[in-house]
């Protein structure tokens, strides 16, 4: 193993222990060193960081920004081991980020779904996938967080779930209503029955008893998506399984506004139950829902009166 690659080692871990998941990130270092022990380079310099960035010629300038970005925490890290290490400027390879505008699933769209789910042909796997959209459906949850849920984590006694994979190592627990507790105890009855000695301790398991994938389950959501005839507005991506999430959250925003609640109160309990570190995270669900800003300018101009 060379130094930089030894030191990318430490700098991973280091940073994963800090509850940093760093998956396509510490892909991405990996093939940054393998690039320059290539080229016989001990230490890093801007040059050949922006060398390696743009190699894909046929990526945005996004995706260079995002790999140059990798190197760069990773080169501030190195140059207090090594002083010759030198860290890119971050205004090299200039790219506007653009958050893309999810699709808020209506409530028809998501019982067609549902439908699809359960028309799949094996037993275990559509209870399992019927099931796990509806979770993500009503609680908002992750697609990983949901996946990443052992038998243990699900106390249908209690009525709750103990998210012990979110984002950024952080845990919680996710009250249920009681029609969500009742799914969730129907399909371990069912699961149990069709799969009696699964190979893994997830609550959610593929037809081979093992715990779900998070590709297997995009790619089952994207058949399931084109089967039910989803494509989402004219010139829009198509409509996302995180999508989901956004879609809970404008329901839950929605309902507030519209019985009186104080929003701005009560946000902080909803980025708790999201699992949000901070509130400001809970804003873009409302920048990105017209129908929520319509009530706001609504509720604004009752406040203030309409302008004379």
């Amino acid at each position: 193993m060379s130094g930089l690659r030894h030191a990318a080692s430490e700098y991973l871990a280091i940073r994963r222990a800090l509850g940093y998941k760093l998956t396509w990130q510490g892909r991405l270092l990996f093939e940054f060193v393998d690039y320059l022990d290539a080229s016989g380079a001990a230490v890093i310099t801007t040059e050949l960081a922006l060398a390696w960035a743009q190699r894909p010629t046929n990526a945005t300038p996004l995706w260079w920004r995002q790999r140059l970005s990798v190197v760069r925490g990773f080169a501030r890290h190195h140059q207090g081991v090594d002083p010759r290490t030198e860290v890119p400027a971050s205004d090299l390879l200039p790219a506007r980020f653009r958050r893309a505008v999810p699709h808020l699933y209506a409530g028809a769209e998501i019982d067609a779904l549902l439908a699809a789910a359960r028309a799949i042909r094996s037993p275990l796997r559509a209870a399992t996938y019927e099931t796990l959209l509806g979770l993500l459906a009503v609680t908002g949850l992750r697609v990983g967080e949901a996946i990443g849920l052992d038998h243990d984590d699900v106390d249908c006694v209690g009525g709750r779930l103990v998210v012990r994979s979110g984002k950024n190592g952080t845990s919680r627990e996710v009250p249920l209503h009681p029609s969500a507790v009742a799914a969730l105890r129907a399909y371990a009855r069912r699961r149990d029955a069709l799969c009696p000695r699964p190979g893994s301790p997830g609550f959610f398991v593929s037809i081979a008893g093992t715990r779900l994938d998070y590709r297997a389950v995009w790619h089952e959501f994207d058949r399931l998506r084109r089967r039910t005839g989803l494509t989402g507005r004219p010139g829009s991506r198509p409509p996302r399984l995180h999508d989901l999430r956004h879609a809970f959250v404008l329901r839950t925003l929605l309902a507030w506004y519209r019985a009186g609640v104080d929003v701005e109160a009560h946000l902080p309990r909803l980025s708790t139950y999201l699992g949000h570190v901070d509130p400001t995270s809970t804003y873009w669900y409302m920048e990105a829902a017209p129908e929520l800003l319509a009530l706001a300018a609504e509720r604004l101009e009752r406040a203030w009166g309409t302008p004379s």
